[in-house]
């Protein structure tokens, strides 16, 4: 790998940017990290990134330019769960399309979801067709087919599944509840350590350019994974209803193929770091 392609941005320094970030300076990498905060920089900062104050908030845009000038871009900011910021999304993601195209971006890997699949009671993967049928997903099906479209850099997909990890321990999503939905379909989940290892992944074997489902081959049921979560964590047990509405089941095609990567946590073993 040439050197200057060990120098990435992160365009979003949450829960799985800040974990991101820090891997890929266990691996060498120059980073660069974006916040809206200047309180984050200091932390930012703390972990070896460098820091950035970035916003493309409407009425709030502001950024450095420096912050793009970089070959590889991450973009990791997920619509929030209000309607309002689901509108704007697209915006938000236009204004980087164009800050990245005008830039030495020459690849860029935006962070989707799997939500972009609507329940369509059967098993989807890399080569269907999305039909979101939420609001989050259209807006971020919307944004992928945007940078895919947008001329100047390569754009790679990584979709992930519900994101398990530290502060995000599943046996306390139910714990307690009783007359839970649709307790037979099957989960679709992925741990932070995967997260974070298929991305290095793609870096590391310049795989670009690819949509990735990015969503462990395990999918236990919805009440006996969420019920053995909330026991190994010393939980109250949750009672899910005997029934299966509407479900699907993400499988990935791209990344046995391209990648070949093994997952390190096994959704059956329930592993929680």
């Amino acid at each position: 790998m040439d050197t200057s392609e060990k120098e990435i941005s992160i365009l979003g320094c949450g829960w799985y940017g800040l974990a991101m970030a820090k891997k890929l300076i266990e691996n060498g990498y120059t980073v660069k990290g974006s916040t809206t905060t200047p309180e984050k920089q200091i932390v930012l900062k703390e972990s070896g990134i460098i820091p950035y104050l970035v916003n493309f908030q409407q009425e709030a845009e502001s950024f450095d330019v420096g912050f793009f000038s970089c070959p590889i871009l991450i973009v990791c900011i997920p619509p929030k769960r209000s309607s309002a910021e689901q509108h704007t999304f697209l915006s938000k993601i236009t204004k980087i399309a164009d800050a990245a195209s005008t830039s030495k971006v020459s690849q860029l890997i935006f962070i989707s979801s799997t939500s972009v699949y609507g329940d369509i009671n059967g098993q989807v993967d890399e080569n269907m067709v999305p039909q979101p049928d939420t609001d989050s997903g259209k807006a971020i099906l919307s944004a992928e087919l945007l940078l895919k479209d947008t001329p100047g850099f390569m754009t790679t997909i990584i979709r992930f599944g519900g994101l398990i990890g530290p502060n995000r321990d599943p046996g306390r999503f139910f714990a307690g509840k009783s007359d839970i939905p649709n307790g037979n379909a099957p989960v679709n989940l992925i741990h932070l350590s995967d997260c974070t290892g298929i991305t290095l992944s793609i870096l590391q074997n310049r795989a670009f350019g690819y949509t990735y489902n990015a969503c462990s081959p395990q999918h236990p049921g919805r009440s006996a994974f969420y019920t053995e979560a909330s026991v190994k964590s010393g939980l109250e047990r949750p009672h899910f209803k005997d029934e299966l509405l509407n479900w699907k089941q993400v499988n990935s095609i791209t990344i046995p193929k391209i990648l070949n990567y093994d997952f390190v946590v096994k959704l059956n073993s329930i592993v929680i770091q």
